[in-house]
């Protein structure tokens, strides 16, 4: 009969009304809701990268001061520990430069004492201002118009720094085991890319991020998702076979932070023991940012220069540039040393059949370094 409607429209129909009835969310609150949720993600992320304010010494958040510390010119604080005979009456002064998360793992035996760093944080650090913090702090001390200046590992960044921006100052210098950017220009694309491929995988990672991302890098080292840096994190598979023989010679925190002596360490030789005066520059008081992460994207970032374009600074013969290294390090590739040496003929090369990269532990290490950089021994 026309017009009646069948059972299966009417529950179509139904079914139709209903579905046009339901709630629905007008598009302008949809992309509104939409930008709040993604403004309030962006503020979280944001906030989950920042690194915490560093802890200044000296100040009533902060660790107390209790080494001595010279003002520089821009409010800076900088802290430093002498070592050996006083500095007026020392035939050689010597600025030693520290390297990465120092403390513990890094610090060449120079002394018989220990001091953390009470440095204030730098957070325009570059590789220039830190050859320039040197060279100020030299001056306030009265050590002369020049001096030695030695590196170990992440201390090469500085040392490098010292001979491309205040070589007239400088009356010699050593590298230790020096540190180096994957991605200097002076290096075969090839050779770098093998080097870069022999780190372990989370080390390729973090140093990855701390030259193509470093406003990440503490938010990568400090979450427990990705893999940080061997160093930082002191895992041992980053040790080669003499490093685990010499991990025992080197003090711990407890001790450090227990005696006021700390251990005995080896001396230098007779012939230079009682010339030296040490000044050294220690490490970890403003928390791991400032100490670890920021050296992390200072050392492995774009560097202002290309130590392999650098030309000999004691082309007069009054002084002589070291690079020490062991062919074992899994720290630093040897190769990438060895193609540095080569590039710069001038810089006396001291390779070590079977030594890490805690080498200067070792016995007679300390003697034969020293006496290299203040005597000018090549060999």
């Amino acid at each position: 009969m026309a017009g009646k409607i069948s059972a299966a429209s009417a529950r179509a129909h139904t079914r139709k009304s209903k579905q046009n009835s339901g709630f629905k969310i007008p598009f302008g609150m949809f992309r509104t809701i939409s930008l709040v949720f993604l403004m309030g993600f962006v503020a979280y992320a944001y906030q989950a990268i920042q690194p915490p304010p560093p802890k200044i010494c000296g100040t009533s958040d902060g660790p107390p001061v209790t080494a001595p510390r010279v003002k520089l010119s821009d409010g800076r604080h900088l802290a430093y520990k002498e070592h050996g005979v006083p500095k007026d009456e020392a035939k050689y002064k010597i600025v030693y430069i520290h390297g990465f998360d120092s403390y513990r793992l890094t610090n060449i035996p120079l002394s018989q004492t220990w001091v953390w760093r009470e440095s204030d944080p730098n957070p325009k650090r570059t590789e220039k201002g830190i050859a320039l913090d040197v060279e100020e702090l030299a001056d306030q001390l009265g050590l002369g118009n020049k001096f030695h200046v030695l590196g170990y590992s992440m201390g090469g960044q500085g040392t490098w720094g010292c001979l491309k921006y205040i070589p007239h100052r400088l009356a010699g210098a050593t590298l230790v085991a020096p540190a180096i950017n994957y991605w200097w220009p002076g290096f075969p694309g090839n050779l770098s890319k093998e080097a870069y491929k022999m780190q372990l995988l989370q080390d390729q990672w973090t140093l990855r991020v701390a030259h193509y991302a470093p406003f990440l890098t503490y938010w990568w080292n400090t979450l427990k998702w990705f893999p940080a840096s061997s160093v930082a994190s002191r895992d041992h598979a980053i040790l080669c076979s003499q490093d685990k023989e010499l991990l025992p010679m080197i003090p711990s925190v407890d001790r450090v932070n227990s005696t006021e002596n700390l251990i005995e360490f080896s001396r230098v030789s007779e012939c230079v023991r009682n010339d030296p005066y040490w000044l050294s520059t220690p490490v970890r008081q403003q928390g791991e940012f400032e100490s670890l992460h920021r050296d992390l994207t200072v050392g492995f970032g774009r560097w202002e220069f290309d130590p392999m374009d650098l030309e000999n600074p004691f082309t007069d013969s009054e002084g002589t540039v070291h690079l020490w290294h062991g062919n074992e390090d899994l720290f630093v590739p040897v190769s990438l040393q060895r193609y540095i040496v080569g590039k710069l003929p001038w810089v006396h090369y001291h390779e070590l059949t079977g030594g890490g990269h805690l080498f200067p532990y070792a016995a007679g290490m300390n003697d034969a370094i020293i006496k290299s950089l203040v005597l000018g021994e090549k060999k």
